[in-house]
């Protein structure tokens, strides 16, 4: 049984003053959904994943599909160039061997080989030259994209920056980061070391080419969750580096950093805690972690999460609105701020009657008094 409406309003304020309001730290009228459901825009456009490799979809065909789609379910829209080719994921960016997916299910390229599987590799590898993920056509795609006045886009220029671990990983494989951590950590660190420069440039670039107000730097550090690491190693590997990161990139003029510590990192909450984030910044969480756990440890940063993912995959659309429902109310509690996201990236082959119903809730139960 679909719960009881609460209230439905005329909106006062797009996406983007949503977003903007949040980042004075003002209320809007009503909690704003960022879903990062760049796959599933393409699929509802009726594209498939596998192409998005393969320079099949130009940048601005994606972006149309992306826009498409915010207009169409009510999202917050960050647009970010579409790549060819299959390189400059978290493997491909230093060189590694990498396989494009062949089904129009998947959604991700395969590693047939890390840029380094030896300490002897890891030691010799030098961080790449960022200008060569910044191809000429990205470049003229987000300065076509400023031009763009979108009432669902509060940033012209989708940043990464701040996924220090993940880059870690992709560049010798998880398995080695962990086991090295214990058994040669001079190589672990030298892992995460070449990660935390390539990031910093990654910033560094986007800020002398578009200006630090364009962005929002962004970053996933899933290697680090306690599923694959303890909190004795995220402390001693992973703070130092995501700490001196996040600094350095708010002292180039970025104000807000948003950060997803994806999978189970209860046990590391005390440590990113002393992450900044900027100010405000925005600590996006999965189902793992509750929504006011994050807020206590997070204060004075905007809380985005957690709509279970599999629900929105596998639920029905009643299902899928009544953990809406459930999310958007305890979210509207927290004096944080809040933004609803789902639990993870959003499910590309999600049924559209589930992503209505995501709209449908938050028009009933999302607003403000």
């Amino acid at each position: 049984m679909v719960s009881t409406k609460a209230r439905t309003r005329k909106a006062t304020m797009t996406n983007k003053e949503r977003v903007e309001a949040l980042l004075r730290r003002e209320k809007p009228d009503r909690v704003p959904f960022w879903p990062f459901g760049r796959s599933f825009a393409v699929i509802h456009s009726g594209g498939n994943i596998g192409d998005l490799f393969t320079g099949k979809y130009t940048s601005e065909w994606v972006y149309q599909a992306e826009k498409k789609a915010s207009e169409e379910f009510d999202w917050v829209f960050t647009p970010s160039a579409v790549r060819s080719g299959g390189r400059g994921g978290y493997n491909g960016t230093f060189g590694g061997q990498i396989k494009l997916p062949t089904s129009k299910y998947s959604q991700a390229v395969y590693v047939t080989r890390h840029p380094a599987e030896t300490p002897e590799e890891v030691m010799a590898l030098k961080v790449p030259d960022v200008r060569d993920f910044f191809t000429s056509e990205m470049i003229d795609f987000y300065k076509r994209v400023r031009e763009d006045k979108d009432d669902n886009r509060p940033f012209d220029v989708s940043v990464g920056g701040l996924s220090v671990v993940n880059m870690a990983g992709g560049i010798v494989g998880a398995e080695r980061l962990c086991k090295w951590m214990i058994k040669a950590p001079e190589v672990a660190h030298r892992v995460l070391r070449l990660a935390a420069d390539y990031e910093l440039s990654m910033a560094q670039f986007i800020k002398d080419t578009f200006g630090a107000n364009k962005g929002m730097p962004t970053g996933a550090n899933a290697f680090a969750s306690n599923q694959l690491i303890s909190p004795k190693h995220f402390e001693e590997f992973c703070l130092p580096y995501l700490q001196e990161v996040h600094q350095k990139i708010l002292a180039m003029g970025f104000k807000h950093l948003r950060t997803h510590p994806c999978g189970e990192q209860n046990r590391n909450l005390p440590y990113w805690a002393q992450v900044p984030l900027g100010d405000p910044g925005m600590l996006w969480v999965g189902h793992e972690i509750d929504l006011m756990t994050a807020a206590k440890y997070f204060p004075n940063d905007i809380i985005a999460g957690n709509l279970d993912t599999t629900v929105i995959q596998c639920g029905t659309p009643n299902e899928v609105y009544e953990e809406a429902e459930k999310v958007i109310k305890l979210g509207k509690s927290l004096d944080n701020g809040f933004v609803l996201c789902p639990a993870c990236e959003f499910p590309p082959l999600a049924p559209v009657d589930n992503v209505r119903a995501i709209t449908r809730s938050l028009n009933d139960f999302g607003w403000y008094d």
